[in-house]
């Protein structure tokens, strides 16, 4: 075991309030790709930024193009949870883990066997009718599976109105409950362990200035504006570190 990681493990050790905050590094070794990174979304070439079509204007005015991009793009019905999900998963059971709070929607935590699972961004295996608000027969992984091959606009079979996926776009808030339980859990914390974020994307990347707790583990590729604020950095793949942890 690295020096690093097994800093880590001595502090998951010693701690009975541990709280994990990820993001989108977490899933890309399953397959799913991130937005920021050099082959992240942000950098590839699309009619339009892929920002700006993960709005809630373009969702509503370019509806047709939204979808495109969306099933291609944001949708992974076969992404099998990775060594990371499972070794958190692994962590609640034993009952040092009290949360997993995520950036991504992917669902791969609960996939894994997680349980308090605070998806502060939403979640594409929840979707419901933007008319009637009735979610799909089919809603969850079945659903997602179905209409990523499926072309057009995805319709309501009761009212045809346009569903949408119970994600946070771009110029939406997110919701009060969930922050307050992410910052709850965040400031019980002994350990907050932070993986596979940039720490750029607020209000959720904020959350970290509530822990007051001894130790903050920052495992990520590349350097944040928070390193000064963790007492273990990590320059590796989060699912590497956690396939080391016991």
């Amino acid at each position: 075991m690295d020096e690093d990681v097994k800093k880590l493990q001595d502090a998951i050790n010693e701690s009975e309030y541990i709280v994990f905050f990820g993001g989108a590094g977490v899933s890309t070794e399953s397959g799913i790709p991130d937005f920021r990174s050099q082959d992240g979304l942000y950098n590839q070439k699309y009619k339009y930024p892929p920002e700006t079509i993960v709005s809630h204007s373009f969702l509503m005015h370019k509806t047709e193009d939204f979808y495109e991009f969306y099933k291609d793009k944001m949708l992974a019905p076969d992404a099998l949870p990775n060594a990371a999900h499972k070794a958190l998963a692994e962590l609640e059971a034993k009952g040092k883990l009290k949360a997993v709070i995520t950036q991504n929607i992917d669902g791969l935590h609960e996939a894994a066997g997680s349980k308090e699972v605070i998806d502060i961004h939403g979640s594409v295996l929840r979707n419901y009718c933007m008319s009637c608000h009735k979610k799909p027969e089919d809603d969850g992984l079945e659903y997602i599976k179905r209409i990523k091959y499926e072309p057009g606009i995805p319709r309501c079979k009761e009212c045809g109105g346009i569903i949408r996926p119970d994600v946070v776009l771009y110029e939406e808030g997110l919701d009060d409950y969930k922050i307050r339980r992410a910052i709850d859990h965040i400031s019980k914390a002994d350990l907050l362990i932070i993986g596979g974020t940039s720490l750029v994307v607020y209000p959720a990347a904020g959350f970290i200035d509530y822990f007051k707790g001894k130790h903050m583990a920052l495992i990520n590729m590349s350097s944040t504006s928070r390193d000064g604020m963790a007492d273990i950095i990590i320059r590796k793949k989060i699912g590497e570190v956690f396939s080391q942890i016991v």
